[in-house]
């Protein structure tokens, strides 16, 4: 998370300006946290260019909720199909859950190449009466993101987790009946799932559906038909309010993630097949810069040895192996520059 953003909650945590008490203290109903909460939706409102035809939702349960709440709303009694495009380890978990309220299907599935690329137009068809295209934006384990949303009829409601990608650059939500978002990787802490979804197709939902579930509850209630996840709330308003005021919109935040990720990338362009990338180079993510070296030792070395210089979190996922520098928004340039430089002199001592 951004430092500014860690600080100011530091400085609030005690007592909230104007509440006499801390957030953790002060009831979800209070005057205080329903202006937060508000701000929070305005702001999120105003960087997307999200429309009065959608419904901005605060909702719990992570991705794994959505994969069953999406199929659910939009799936189940419809006498439709859901389509999904396969392109990792989390688009695979959303339609094992959907297949539990009607006929899932996925008519894309980069499996055979351990999901290392993403597909063109040509690659797959969707039905004109499916009931929604279901992707996910940016696959964290494999690296391989989309640059531009997937192409789906008018008729068809395009569906996107966008958890790992969400706030990273600008998106034209309009073409989306519904997109969401774990707050935990760009927008705030664990806790909170933002949810933008047309209102039309909220209203379509059977009601009879479990009442968590059930979208129109959560929009008709101000995201307090429960007790909301107040905090996280209120990290994610300042975590907005730090793009649109510190950085000064989307926009530039992508420009900023473009220049740190194409820092990484071109190391492992120029290392002569040293480091080699997991995903295909036009399907690269802005967020999650996957890679392998050699061998296994060389692996290991790789992470011990950067660890001894305070560079964390970089062993990749079992399932692809070798190396993930996850980058997201608030990683500054200065640690990128540190594993750019680490990886430059790691390869000179041992390419």
């Amino acid at each position: 998370m951004p430092e500014s953003v860690l600080r100011e909650v530091q400085d609030e945590m005690l007592c909230l300006p104007g509440a006499g008490a801390s957030l953790l203290e002060i009831s979800h109903r209070d005057k205080l946290f329903v202006e937060i909460l508000h701000d929070a939706e305005n702001t999120l409102r105003s960087l997307l260019g999200v429309s009065d035809d959608y419904g901005v939702l605060f909702m719990q349960g992570g991705a794994t909720l959505q994969f069953s709440a999406i199929a659910a709303n939009l799936l189940r009694g419809t006498g439709k199909r859901a389509e999904y495009l396969l392109t990792g380890s989390w688009g695979k978990k959303a339609i094992s859950e959907a297949k539990k309220e009607g006929e899932a299907v996925a008519i894309y599935d980069a499996k055979e190449t351990n999901y290392d690329r993403l597909p063109g137009a040509s690659d797959y068809t969707v039905s004109d009466d499916a009931a929604y295209l279901y992707y996910c934006s940016n696959e964290t384990i494999q690296g391989v993101q989309f640059q531009n949303e997937p192409e789906c009829p008018a008729s068809v409601p395009l569906v996107s987790d966008a958890s790992s990608d969400f706030l990273c650059r600008p998106l034209p939500v309009d073409k989306y009946g519904l997109l969401y978002a774990c707050a935990q990787k760009n927008a705030g802490p664990a806790g909170v799932t933002v949810v933008v979804m047309r209102k039309d197709l909220i209203e379509k939902a059977d009601p009879s559906i479990p009442g968590y579930l059930y979208y129109k509850n959560h929009l008709d209630n101000d995201s307090e038909w429960n007790t909301p996840p107040t905090f996280a709330i209120y990290v994610l308003g300042k975590v907005a309010r730090w793009l649109r005021d510190d950085i000064g919109g989307l926009a530039e935040m992508e420009k900023i993630n473009r220049e740190k990720s194409s820092s990484l990338y071109k190391i492992i362009d120029e290392s002569g097949g040293f480091y080699r990338g997991h995903a295909n180079v036009e399907c690269r993510s802005l967020m999650n810069v996957t890679f392998n070296l050699p061998s296994d030792e060389l692996t290991a070395k790789f992470i011990s040895e950067a660890g001894a210089n305070r560079l964390a979190a970089l062993k990749g996922h079992r399932s692809v192996g070798g190396i993930r520098a996850s980058i997201y928004n608030a990683m500054p340039r200065e640690g990128v520059d540190a594993l750019g430089q680490f990886m430059a002199d790691f390869l000179s001592r041992n390419g």
